[in-house]
């Protein structure tokens, strides 16, 4: 465990390298001028040339490259050509509102797909059954925005039960619970359709192994050879589907957080993609492959948990 721990930590950092010379890249040669942005319309050519050799935007891209990656190396990603604010501080002040959407979307989802799927598997070519496949195909494919607003026009403006947008709760809160419902359900629908579907075929493929007939021979409750004997199991592979789906939750709330208008990592990245913030960019997309990365590894250990036969020397 200590060796993969340790092997994951320099894929990790050979990850973040290739990403971060990726966007740094993509930014580069994306249109518009950051210094002409700064600068605003009346600006001079004079002004706007001033602000790019303060930022170092008139350097060779190897330089500026070089210096960003030093930075980083050093734990320093920067300052935002907008606010001149640290992208640490940034962050760290959008991050939570991100990280209570992922983890409520997280919460729906498995509670939806782990129990619509496993009783659909015990209820095979039930009515059950064949309505959670619907589900599953409909939740893969309504598209997020489509959902937010659907939900939102529902349940905050006719019903007026809960409201519009927003996060500015605690998430243990009732208000922050209020306020995280219909993000996390539009955020989670789609996680929770993948779920079910491979809870289904895991539990399917257990149910039918030897070991569980046996426990049924010796006369084990029903109950127990499901929730006992073949749910651990099944898990395995539902815990991968779980943790990818966590890791691209984290990184996947820029559209939920646009339409509820929430504070979020996502929304910030938007922000500063749309004023060529270089800094801001590059920073909010090193965290989230950082974390996609790390919840992959807490993936691999569970494993280890559930499964002791499961190995990585």
């Amino acid at each position: 465990m200590v060796g993969l721990i340790i092997r994951r930590f320099f894929q990790l950092l050979l990850l973040l390298v290739g990403i971060s010379f990726l966007v740094f890249t993509s930014m580069y040669i994306a249109p518009g001028d950051p210094a002409a942005i700064i600068a605003g319309p009346t600006a001079t050519e004079s002004d706007i040339e001033a602000i790019r050799e303060d930022l170092g935007l008139d350097d060779p891209f190897l330089v500026q490259y070089g210096r960003y990656i030093s930075g980083v190396l050093q734990g320093d990603l920067g300052y935002s050509f907008q606010t001149k604010q640290s992208v640490w501080e940034a962050i760290a002040v959008r991050f939570p509102n991100t990280l209570n959407l992922a983890i409520a979307s997280m919460i729906v989802a498995v509670l939806i797909g782990v129990t619509a799927g496993i009783i659909s598997a015990i209820k095979q070519n039930s009515w059950f059954d064949f309505s959670s496949t619907v589900f599953a195909l409909a939740g893969i494919s309504i598209p997020n925005f489509w959902l937010g607003t659907i939900l939102i026009l529902i349940f905050a403006v006719n019903l007026q039960i809960l409201p519009v947008g927003g996060l500015d709760h605690p998430f243990y809160t009732i208000e922050g619970m209020k306020q995280l419902i219909l993000p996390a359900i539009t955020l989670g629908t789609g996680s929770a359709a993948m779920i079910a579907r491979m809870s289904r075929s895991s539990m399917l493929e257990v149910i039918r192994a030897d070991f569980i007939r046996t426990a049924r021979a010796k006369g084990v409750k029903e109950r127990a050879v499901i929730w006992v004997h073949a749910l651990r199991n099944a898990m395995i592979p539902v815990i991968t589907v779980i943790g990818l789906n966590f890791g691209f939750l984290l990184g996947g709330t820029i559209i939920t957080e646009q339409v509820f208008a929430i504070n979020g990592v996502g929304r910030l990245m938007v922000e500063a993609i749309a004023a060529r913030d270089f800094p801001m960019v590059q920073g909010s997309v090193l965290l989230v492959a950082t974390l996609f990365v790390l919840v992959n590894l807490i993936v691999d250990i569970i494993y280890v948990f559930i499964d002791p036969r499961i190995s990585y020397d």
